[in-house]
């Protein structure tokens, strides 16, 4: 299977050697209100996030009220809500009326747009607008959703929450036949922000995604407290972050108190960059701002007292001490200095170099 090394999101490049992407994932946190919507795309983006992602969902073709009522309690993270599964998804539901209003604000705060659209009609609705689709983990089995929206010569992000990877390979081969243009995320799907969380979030998958597609862009969806997941992320080569916002996490709504507000999220940015920066290229060099350390710090061989020329060098001529100029000889080669012959005239404490002695 084929696919890009590089994504492009407008001019902007995701690739393992660039910056971090970031994805605010607004969700239902809009709470039904446009202007709301609008005012969660400016601060995401003033707290650095490079996309505002929203869910194009409509409770009828996602979930059934029938099949919720029928489990006969509501379960895991719902246990909180108030209203029905049902009624809680007609509440967050976006509409899409909305779709040039909240294109038009991204592109005002200069952040990218785009959603999960979960059903055919709603990936039409979006298509004008979108830079990008972004399929959430609960259709990772819905490959003929995957496929419709991989047809259309978009961007493709798969979280892989709640998936073993059969059908993560499922997924991805469904992907690929129609684009090569695809992120594919780590991701734990699970929402009751509990502390127990960061022992099922299994970064190490990055590494088995990198055996399994060399070199593709990998990312991190995730709903854990704070940055620690995706900094572990940003080090094994996520370049691709998504993380759910909110302004308050007070507010009563399914998604608000498992997402980060504004400061939180930009001391995720900014230690991301830090933790990307940091990594380097794995290559052990002297690095640039060593440079003047190695005079400082390293030894170098110099002389214990004044040394006429023609002289004979032994042990007892010869000290190692900071600091070591560039060129001096180091402290390993003191025993091929004994029994060569000073060129000239050295005095004492005099770092040595190799053109001090006759050839």
């Amino acid at each position: 299977m084929k696919y890009n090394k590089e994504i492009f999101m407008g001019p902007t490049k995701i690739s393992k050697d660039s910056p971090v992407y970031f994805i605010a994932d607004i969700a239902a946190n809009h709470d039904g209100n446009l202007e709301r919507a609008k005012e969660l795309i400016w601060k995401a983006a003033e707290a650095g996030a490079d996309a505002a992602k929203f869910q194009h969902f409509a409770a009828k073709t996602i979930v059934s009220d029938y099949g919720f009522k029928d489990i006969g309690t509501q379960q895991s993270h719902q246990k909180k809500w108030k209203k029905s599964v049902y009624e809680t998804y007609e509440d967050a539901a976006i509409n899409t009326d909305w779709n040039v209003e909240l294109k038009k604000t991204c592109d005002e705060a200069k952040i990218d747009f785009f959603t999960s659209p979960y059903s055919k009609e709603l990936v039409d609705s979006v298509h004008e607008h979108v830079l990008a689709y972004k399929i959430g983990s609960g259709d990772i089995t819905y490959t003929d959703l995957i496929e419709y929206m991989s047809t259309k010569g978009k961007p493709v992000f798969l979280a892989t929450g709640a998936s073993d990877i059969d059908d993560v390979e499922r997924a991805m081969s469904a992907i690929l036949k129609h684009t090569k243009d695809v992120v594919l995320m780590q991701c734990n799907t699970n929402y009751t922000g509990s502390v127990e969380n960061f022992k099922y979030i299994n970064l190490n998958v990055l590494n088995t995604f990198k055996e399994m597609y060399p070199e593709l862009v990998l990312g991190l969806s995730d709903h854990t407290k704070g940055d620690s997941s995706v900094l572990g992320a940003v080090a094994l080569g996520a370049r691709v972050v998504e993380k759910h916002f909110t302004d308050d996490n007070d507010r009563e709504g399914p998604d608000h108190a498992f997402s980060m507000i504004p400061a939180d999220w930009r001391t995720m940015v900014d230690r991301s960059e830090e933790m990307r920066l940091a990594m380097g290229s794995g290559i052990k060099v002297v690095e640039d701002n060593e440079k003047e350390t190695v005079v400082l710090q390293r030894r170098c061989i110099r002389t214990t007292g004044e040394l006429p020329a023609g002289h004979v060098i032994t042990a007892e001529d010869l000290i190692e001490l900071r600091p070591a100029p560039e060129g001096s000889l180091p402290p390993y080669m003191k025993e091929e200095l004994i029994g060569k012959k000073l060129a000239a005239t050295k005095s004492s404490g005099d770092a040595l170099y190799e053109d001090d002695f006759n050839a």
